[in-house]
C-alpha cells in the first residue's frame, strides 16, 4: 500500500507531457494493480475497496474531475449472483418415461432469477432453428410461434455458418464472420422477449468457439445486474445442450438433427416441436446481491460539453482460487485487463496536459466483465451520459506483449466508420490493418465496448488475442506463438502476472492509435457512424436529430 501512495505523490508532483504513451508508467501501473494487496480484484471481494481507491486517487491526481453520477467518482452497480444446488428432478419425459439427466453431462443450465427454487414442470420443447429475428437481412426463424410456456432448442452460430453456396442463406450472415445473432446472450434474451420460460442451446465446438469443458467450467454459477421485477427474464433455466445428447433426444422425437440444421438454414424454415417430449426441472438455488462500481472520471469539454468521447476498460479479474502447480492462487488480470485499465490512465494523463476538447472525453474502468459485460451493462441502462449523443466508445481489453507489430488487428470488421478512422491513422504508423483471425469466435460481442454498441453507440476495440500480430521481429508466427502461449496458459489463469520479459512496443502502438481516433473524434464535429448492414445502424439512426 506504500507503493500506492507513493505513486500517488509521484503523479501529484510530476507535470503530465504529451509525448505519447509511456511504457514505463503501463508497466508501474500493471504491477501495482496486479500485486497481492488486490486479491485479484475480485467484484465484491477483498479486492474491491483496494481498487477502486488507487483507481480514483490515480485519476485525480492526474486533473480529473469525477464523471460518475451526481458528481461522484464511482457508479454503484447491483449484482444477482446465483448458485444453482443439487438438482431434485433435471430431464425429459419421453412419451411419458422419465429419462433423469447429469447436470454437466447431456445438459448445463444455470437461472438469473431471484428464486429459491428453479422450476420447470413437464414444459414442451420446440426446436426454433438459430432463434434469430433480423429483420435489416428479411431474417425470422419463428413465424409468429408462440413460445410461452416452453423451452426452446436452438442452435448456436448464425444461421449461414455452415452454410455452402447455393444455399439461400449464404453469405447473409457474414459467413464465417459471427453477427450478433449468433451470440448466446442474443439467443436467450430473444427467447425471454417471446415468453419462453426455459432455452438450451445445442452445443458443437466449431460454433460454439469452445468445448464442452469450457461450458460446464461455470459449476452452476451466475451473474447478471439486479434488474427491476419487470425486466426480469422470463427464462427459469438457460444453458447449453450437448451435441450428443441433442442427436438422441430429436431421434427420440422422430426428427433428424443433421437435416433440421439444413431446413434451419432457409429462410422458409418454422419451427418444430419435439413431440411427445417435454422438459422438467426442480433445482435449488442460492442467490444474493453482492455491491460492486464502476469508475468514471472525464476532463469536460469547452464548446460541446454535452457530447461525449469515451474510452473504456475494466478493472476486474478473477480474484482467488485453486492453487496452479507452482501453488499461486490470486489471478492477477496483469493483461487481462490490467494494461488496459493502464492504457485508460496514461490516455487520461496526455489529454489532460492538453487544451480543454470540444467535446467531454470520459474514462470507464468497469466492472464485472468477467462476469457476463455486466459492468457496463449497468452503464448502458444507467446512462450517466446520454447513449444518443456519446459520439464514440473505444475499449482496450488485452494487448499482446512481444513486441512492435506492422499491422493493426481489427475486430468486427465492416461495423462502423471508426474502422476507416483506424486503417488512416495506423498508416501514419508505417502500419495495415488485418481482420482477426477467428471472426467467427464473435469477439466484437464479448468485450465491454459491445454494451453500449447494442445500443447504437459506434464502437471500437482493440483486443490483442483476436488475430496473430505480424511482428517485426517473428512475423506473424511469432505472432501466433504469443497468443497460444497467453491463451492456452495464462487466459484467466495466475500465470497472468506482469513479467520482466514483456516488450510493451506493440503496446504503446495499440494505445497510441486509440489515443489518436479519441483525440479527433472528441476535438471534431463529426459523428462516427454504423456502415449498412450492421445489426445497429437502425438503432442508431432512430436517435439521427439528437446529433445534428
Amino acid at each position: 500500500m506504500k507503493r500506492l501512495l507513493a505513486l500517488a505523490a509521484i503523479a501529484i508532483a510530476t507535470p503530465a507531457a504529451a509525448q505519447g504513451v509511456d511504457p514505463a508508467a503501463i508497466t508501474r501501473t500493471v504491477q501495482d494493480i496486479s500485486a497481492d494487496a488486490f486479491q485479484g480484484r475480485a467484484p465484491g471481494g477483498p479486492g474491491e475497496t483496494v481498487t477502486i481507491d488507487y483507481l480514483v486517487k490515480r485519476f485525480a491526481a492526474l486533473g480529473l474531475q469525477p464523471g460518475g453520477p451526481d458528481g461522484q467518482w464511482t457508479q454503484t452497480v447491483p449484482l444477482l449472483h446465483t448458485r444453482l444446488g443439487q438438482p431434485e428432478r433435471f430431464g425429459v419425459s419421453v412419451k411419458g418415461k422419465w429419462q433423469g439427466w447429469t447436470r454437466g453431462e447431456q445438459a448445463y443450465a444455470w437461472s438469473l432469477q431471484p428464486n429459491d427454487k428453479a422450476v420447470i414442470d413437464n414444459a414442451p420443447l420446440v426446436f426454433v432453428g438459430y432463434g434469430v429475428t433480423a429483420p435489416e437481412r428479411k431474417w425470422d426463424d419463428f413465424k409468429r410461434a408462440d413460445l410461452h410456456g416452453k423451452v426452446a432448442v436452438i442452435l448456436v452460430n448464425d444461421p449461414d455458418f455452415e452454410a455452402v453456396q447455393g444455399e439461400p442463406v449464404f453469405q447473409k450472415f457474414g459467413g464465417r464472420t459471427m453477427t450478433y445473432y449468433g451470440r448466446w446472450t442474443y439467443k436467450f434474451e430473444e427467447m425471454a422477449r417471446r415468453g419462453a420460460i426455459g432455452a438450451l442451446i445445442v452445443h458443437d465446438t466449431p460454433g460454439a468457439g469452445y468445448g464442452w469443458n469450457v461450458v460446464i467450467s461455470g459449476q452452476g454459477e451466475a451473474y447478471d445486474i439486479v434488474r427491476p421485477a419487470g425486466q426480469i427474464t422470463s427464462l427459469r433455466l438457460q444453458g447449453w445442450l450437448n451435441g450428443d445428447a441433442a442427436a438422441t433426444l430429436f431421434a427420440q422425437a422422430g426428427l433428424d438433427l443433421p437435416a433440421l440444421r439444413k431446413a434451419a438454414r432457409d429462410p422458409a424454415f418454422t419451427p418444430v416441436p419435439l413431440k411427445g417430449i417435454t422438459f422438467s426441472a426442480a433445482i435449488p438455488v442460492s442467490h444474493e446481491v453482492v455491491e460492486s462500481h464502476n469508475v468514471l472520471a472525464k476532463i469536460p469539454g469547452k464548446a460541446a460539453a454535452d457530447q461525449t468521447v469515451m474510452f473504456g476498460a475494466h478493472w476486474d479479474a478473477y480474484g482467488v482460487g485453486p492453487a496452479d502447480k507452482q501453488g499461486n492462487t490470486i489471478r492477477r488480470g496483469a493483461n487481462d485487463d490490467g494494461i488496459g485499465v493502464a492504457a485508460l490512465l496514461e490516455i487520461a494523463r496526455i489529454l489532460k496536459a492538453e487544451p480543454a476538447p470540444r467535446r467531454t472525453i470520459a474514462f470507464a474502468v468497469w466492472t464485472a466483465e468477467e462476469r457476463g459485460l455486466l459492468g457496463s451493462e449497468y452503464y448502458a441502462t444507467h446512462p450517466v451520459y446520454p447513449l444518443e449523443t456519446t459520439a464514440a466508445n473505444l475499449t482496450i481489453d488485452i494487448l499482446q506483449t512481444a513486441g512492435k507489430a506492422k499491422d493493426a488487428i481489427l475486430v468486427g470488421v465492416g461495423q462502423d466508420s471508426l474502422q476507416d478512422d483506424m486503417a488512416r491513422v495506423a498508416a501514419t504508423q508505417g502500419r495495415r490493418v488485418t481482420p482477426e483471425g477467428l471472426p467467427e469466435r464473435g469477439l466484437f460481442y464479448r468485450a465491454d465496448h459491445f454494451s453500449l454498441a447494442k445500443r447504437g453507440v459506434p464502437v471500437l476495440l482493440q483486443m490483442g488475442i483476436a488475430g496473430a500480430s505480424d511482428l517485426e521481429t517473428g512475423g506473424t508466427a511469432a505472432g501466433q506463438a504469443w497468443i497460444d502461449a497467453y491463451t492456452g496458459k495464462c487466459y484467466h489463469q495466475p500465470c497472468d502476472a506482469w513479467s520482466p520479459d514483456w516488450n510493451l512496443d506493440g503496446a504503446k502502438q495499440d494505445i497510441d492509435l486509440m489515443l489518436v481516433i479519441g483525440r479527433e473524434v472528441a476535438n471534431g464535429t463529426a459523428w462516427p457512424s454504423w456502415k449498412p448492414g450492421s445489426e445497429f445502424k437502425a438503432i442508431r439512426d432512430k436517435s439521427a436529430a439528437l446529433r445534428k
